[in-house]
């Protein structure tokens, strides 16, 4: 005869399950009504929005609008938040983050790439004496705090982004999108160009070509430009892509470069023809037949001796002095929006990554700021 000694076990240890803490907590819970939760999160869809059609969940938002969103009430530039989106329209610039890393393929990190990028900025305070601009004085700026991403959920969290984009671009507002992965490239623009009277060029600043059409089967940060110049109004023939090279590059995205009749400058030309030429070239490019232009800087640009923190790093990339000349001139004739991707604050070495991403942005908003294409200079 066989014994069940599990069984007897059971009778011996003398714990019933009406006598358990967590049969407790089971009743407790019942008897929790959950009213004021459920008016929080009623006032959070007013706030920030209903969700993409694809999201199945409808208690989340287009825009996140939970107490941590701004990772501990952090803003870019400490400009005040917007919590209520409906109220967005007349700013000059809106800064929005993306914190995805869904895409990221080999070290993950750029989630939290948003709230660093916020956290590090508070030690500019808007004024550079050698610009002569003072940038809170002159643009009227608001921080609407994350998209709400779907991080398990690569074309989900597409979705979101690219609706966030076609609300704020339907508002005239300049959006600075503070990433994220690269793969956010391609909702950005999908969201965008709707919105525009004819075709958008893509000024793009990267080691790598991003023009891969999938990795590990799905779209991913290797493929933002792939996807973003299949859009009728988004064609590669204006796409021109600054500082390729090293040896992290995709002999897949070279080619569909090659296919579609893109433009890669390498960081060998820019030491060839220098800076001014090589910008000058790259805006013609941009610019040709083209109503707007889009920056996309992906701080994988710079050698990561100045920038560590992101997920691919490839040595014998731009300096800072030579980026934030060429980003100024980028933006002379005027961007439509950008996005600074690909800040991983765990790879990062004091701030160094976040700091640079952010006066990156600063100096773009100077430069629409003197050319006359955003704000009001004095």
């Amino acid at each position: 005869m066989t014994t069940n000694k599990h069984n007897d076990n059971s009778r011996e240890h003398g714990i019933r399950r009406e006598d358990l803490r967590g049969t407790w907590a089971m009743e407790r819970q019942a008897e929790l009504s959950g009213k004021k939760a459920r008016e929080r999160a009623e006032r959070a869809k007013e706030l920030g929005l209903e969700a993409a059609p694809s999201i199945v969940d409808r208690s989340l938002t287009l825009f996140r609008r939970e107490p941590w969103t701004l990772g501990g009430g952090n803003a870019f530039m400490q400009v005040s938040f917007l919590a209520d989106m409906r109220q967005l329209g007349g700013q000059d610039v809106v800064f929005v983050g993306a914190p995805l890393a869904t895409g990221t393929t080999v070290r993950p990190g750029t989630r939290f790439g948003p709230d660093a990028l916020r956290r590090i900025s508070a030690l500019g305070y808007g004024y550079n004496p050698e610009r002569g601009i003072d940038l809170k004085e002159s643009l009227t700026m608001v921080d609407a705090g994350d998209i709400q991403v779907i991080p398990a959920n690569i074309e989900k969290s597409f979705d979101q982004i690219a609706l966030a984009l076609s609300y704020i671009t339907e508002r005239s507002v300049f959006p600075v999108v503070l990433g994220g992965d690269h793969s956010i490239g391609y909702p950005d623009i999908r969201g965008t160009a709707p919105y525009i009277d004819g075709n958008i060029g893509i000024i793009h600043f990267d080691r790598h070509s991003d023009l891969s059409e999938k990795t590990y089967d799905e779209r991913m940060h290797g493929s933002p430009f792939f996807h973003a110049t299949n859009i009728p109004n988004a064609p590669a023939t204006n796409l021109v892509q600054i500082g390729i090279g090293g040896w992290t590059g995709s002999k897949a995205g070279m080619g569909n470069a090659r296919e579609r009749k893109a433009t890669v400058i390498t960081i060998e030309d820019i030491e060839r023809f220098g800076i001014e030429r090589v910008m000058e070239y790259a805006l013609e490019i941009a610019w040709k037949g083209a109503r707007a232009v889009w920056l996309s800087f992906d701080i994988d640009s710079v050698d990561p001796a100045f920038a560590p923190g992101t997920g691919t790093p490839e040595p014998g990339g731009l300096l800072p002095r030579e980026v934030f000349r060429m980003v100024r001139l980028a933006a002379r004739e005027g961007l439509q929006g950008m996005e600074l991707v690909e800040v991983s604050p765990p790879y990062d070495v004091a701030d160094i990554t976040s700091l640079l991403g952010g006066r990156v942005i600063m100096e773009v908003l100077a430069t629409l700021l003197e050319a006359g294409k955003l704000g009001h200079a004095p």
